[in-house]
């Protein structure tokens, strides 16, 4: 059975950094191609996409909100996905989300909460 669970939100000041920790269970990031994603909700507002990446090839994918802020990369040996967060505002306060697709089903984790406030 496919399991994501997030970790490492917290509460953070604008202009610092997290880390988002996703890790992942019922799957192998080594054995096919799987597509991994970063979303995020926040208040008010619907889920939306922030950072794409495969478990085989580079080239990540970033929406614009957080491109050059916010890395997405994985470690195989651990079956975890990560998503490095710097230069936080107040703007990236939502709860977080990894994603991924498997049997051509989707995934999500319960979140993790980041709230970016001074």
């Amino acid at each position: 059975q496919v399991q994501l669970v997030e970790s490492g939100g917290g509460l953070a000041q604008p202009g610092g950094a997290l880390t988002l920790s996703c890790a992942a269970s019922g799957f192998s990031f080594t054995t096919r191609n799987y597509h991994l994603r970063w979303y995020r909700q926040r208040p008010g507002k619907e889920r939306e996409f922030i950072a794409f990446i495969m478990t085989k090839g580079s080239n990540p994918y970033y929406v614009d909100d957080v491109k050059g802020r916010f890395t997405i990369s994985r470690d195989d040996a651990k079956n975890t996905l990560y998503l490095q967060m710097n230069s936080l505002q107040p703007e990236d306060t939502a709860r977080y989300y990894c994603n991924a697709v498997v049997n051509e089903r989707d995934y999500y984790g319960p979140g993790t909460q980041v709230t970016v406030s001074s």
